[in-house]
């Protein structure tokens, strides 16, 4: 089994920064897709980033609300940790978000609330 665990969500004024922190353990040897995903109230989970191992590296994408502003990245020493630092933070940034990894198949964490608001 394997889990995902999340942390670092919390109420911030808009124009504020954030950052979240995602670890997977459990029986996982590697895997090809892992980053963030993101739900508001009433809406479709959406891509925030993701990272996507493949034959040329690592590469990563971004969801088109956040790019400029959010930077995904991974922990040097631990493959299985990565983290998504948010910056100029607004107020349709709220949500709840959800760690996700896939190797085969597709694992979620239980989901970090962020709320961007005065």
């Amino acid at each position: 089994q394997v889990q995902l665990v999340e942390s670092g969500g919390a109420l911030v004024q808009p124009g504020g920064s954030l950052r979240l922190s995602c670890e997977a353990s459990g029986k996982i040897l590697g895997w090809n897709v892992m980053g963030w995903y993101r739900q508001a109230p009433g809406k479709q989970r959406e891509l925030v980033a993701t990272f996507t191992s493949g034959a040329s590296g690592i590469s990563t994408t971004y969801g088109d609300s956040v790019k400029g502003r959010f930077t995904l990245s991974r922990d040097s020493a631990n493959k299985f940790a990565v983290y998504l630092q948010m910056n100029n933070l607004k107020s349709e940034d709220t949500g709840v978000y959800y760690c996700y990894l896939r190797r085969g198949m597709a694992y979620w964490g239980q989901g970090t609330q962020v709320t961007v608001s005065s």
